[in-house]
C-alpha cells in the first residue's frame, strides 16, 4: 500500500497583490526578476495580479477630478483601491523610466488614491486605511544609479505613498547599470536579484 495522499489544502498567510507595470512585457528585465519572486511568495500567500500593461489608465483630468469629488469613481479604480486596502502584502514591479517609473504606474496610484478606501482624514492629518504590512518594489535601471541615489525617485515615491496609505515597510530589490554590461553580466545581475528576492520571500 502506497503512502496516503495528503489532501489538506495549503493554509496561506493572507493576500498578496502583485502590481505589474513592466511595459515591455515578457522582454522586461524587471519582470524577469519579479515573476520567480512572486512564484516563491505564492507558497505563502494567495496572489492576485493587476497587470497595468493591459489597462488603459489615464491621469486625472479636470473633468475626471470633478466627477470623482461628486462620488463618480470608475468601477475599476474603486475595485483596485479596495484590493490594495485589503492586501496583506504588495509587490510592485516597474522599470526605471525617466528617473522613477512609467507614468502608467503613477496614474494608477492617482486613480486608486481614494478617500475612505486607501486613506482618510482624522481632522488633524491623513491616515492610511490599508492593512498591508510590507511592500516589495522590484526594478531594473539601465543607468549606473543604485538605490538611494538622489537621481532615483521611484523608491522615495513609493515610501511616501506608503505613509499616506499605511502600507508599512518598503523594501527595494534592484539591478542597475544594465544598459552598459555584457549579456552575461546582465544575466548574472538578474540571477542575483532573483536569489535575493526568493530569500526575502521566506520572511516577507
Amino acid at each position: 500500500m502506497g503512502p496516503l495522499k495528503n489532501d489538506t489544502p495549503v493554509k496561506h498567510e493572507g493576500k498578496l497583490l502583485f502590481i505589474d507595470a513592466c511595459i515591455r512585457g515578457d522582454q522586461s528585465r524587471t519582470r524577469g526578476i519579479a515573476l520567480p519572486v512572486v512564484a516563491a511568495l505564492s507558497n505563502r500567500y494567495d496572489v492576485e495580479t493587476i497587470d497595468l500593461t493591459t489597462m488603459d489608465i489615464a491621469p486625472l483630468s479636470p473633468k475626471a477630478y470633478a466627477e470623482r469629488t461628486e462620488g463618480n469613481i470608475p468601477e475599476w479604480a474603486l475595485e483596485a483601491a479596495r484590493k490594495i486596502a485589503q492586501a496583506d502584502r504588495i509587490v510592485i514591479a516597474a522599470p526605471f523610466w525617466d528617473m522613477s517609473f512609467p507614468a502608467v504606474l503613477k496614474a494608477f496610484f492617482e486613480q486608486t488614491s481614494l478617500f475612505g478606501v486607501t486613506f482618510e482624514d482624522n481632522g488633524r492629518k491623513c491616515v492610511g486605511l490599508c492593512k498591508c504590512k510590507k511592500v516589495l518594489y522590484i526594478t531594473t535601471r539601465g543607468m549606473d544609479i543604485p538605490t538611494g541615489d538622489p537621481r532615483e525617485q521611484g523608491t522615495p515615491y513609493i515610501k511616501a505613498l506608503s505613509c499616506l496609505w499605511g502600507l508599512g515597510e518598503v523594501e527595494t530589490i534592484a539591478a542597475w547599470n544594465m544598459d552598459y554590461l555584457s549579456p552575461e553580466k546582465i544575466e548574472e545581475k538578474i540571477s542575483k536579484a532573483v536569489v535575493e528576492g526568493i530569500r526575502l520571500a521566506k520572511t516577507f
